[in-house]
């Protein structure tokens, strides 16, 4: 950690102790954790097939089922989520937070069956679904959910004989990634979209014929206070915290979701949950 990170995240640390003492902690903990952002953004490319023109895929990430997060409100997230009408459905990871403690029962599966797409629900692993031996029962649960896991491996998406590609590569943290085995097989050529958990793996991602990586993990930092930003972030989560970063080649989008529930300290403070809701335009200026 260098000086300047140091620096901020001590400052940024005495000022949240001493704001989350006063009236703000009832806001942080109780009510802005509840709250819920719905991001728009437009996903535009030549590659896009034409009969893919207004296809609508939803992305959530993050709930930490259990760590102040509850079933009650996981169920009240899928019916927002159904709301969005969506074509697809991706899950980018940390299903629970605890698989070893958490009291698994048929009400989860339940909850993700409600989740409806036309073209399918995807997911992939994250590193609470990998932590505390909680990989097969994770699979376990999505498995009967109706979630296709793509773990190191990709898919295609098909509309009247014209297909976009759909990846994803195992947690970076706890599991084993390969992109290169992810893709491989895929057509370079088609619209390709990557589902990471860790955001800073699109340093890796660069380098592959991929069009948009989309994440979550970092939960957007948690606490974020006015001129300084962010105080802590996870391992992998250092350079991209939130929101969409484009790269030099001017060929890879990231976006970043700050996921639903919380992790370690159960507080959002202007840092409010979010899924995000992305339509892909067919571009031929692109």
């Amino acid at each position: 950690m260098n000086r300047r990170t140091f620096l901020k995240r001590s400052i940024g640390s005495l000022l949240t102790l001493l704001g989350l003492s006063g009236g703000t902690y009832y806001y942080a903990h109780d009510i802005e954790p509840g709250m819920l952002d719905v991001s728009d953004a437009e996903l535009s490319s030549g590659k896009i097939p034409h009969v893919f023109d207004g296809f609508k895929i939803v992305q959530f990430s993050d709930t930490h089922i259990g760590y102040h997060y509850t079933i009650e409100q996981f169920s009240d997230l899928v019916s927002t989520i159904n709301a969005q009408n969506p074509d697809l459905i991706l899950f980018t990871g940390d299903l629970v937070d605890k698989p070893h403690t958490y009291n698994w029962n048929s009400e989860i599966v339940q909850i993700l069956q409600r989740i409806k797409a036309k073209y399918g629900k995807y997911w992939i692993y994250g590193n609470h679904d990998h932590g505390g031996y909680g990989t097969q029962i994770v699979k376990k649960v999505m498995d009967e959910s109706g979630f296709s896991l793509l773990q190191n491996n990709h898919t295609t998406i098909n509309i009247d004989n014209q297909q976009i590609v759909l990846a994803g590569i195992d947690d970076v943290m706890l599991g084993e990634p390969d992109l290169q085995t992810s893709l491989n097989g895929a057509n370079p050529d088609l619209y390709t979209i990557l589902l990471a958990h860790e955001p800073d793996y699109a340093d890796n991602t660069v380098h592959f014929p991929v069009d948009v990586q989309l994440s979550g993990h970092s939960h957007g930092g948690q606490v974020r206070l006015p001129f300084i930003g962010h105080l802590y972030t996870p391992l992998y989560a250092h350079k991209y915290v939130q929101g969409k970063h484009t790269f030099q080649n001017g060929k890879l989008s990231l976006f970043v979701n700050r996921g639903i529930g919380t992790t370690r300290l159960p507080y959002r403070f202007l840092c409010k949950p979010e899924i995000h809701t992305y339509t892909l335009k067919a571009d031929p200026a692109s």
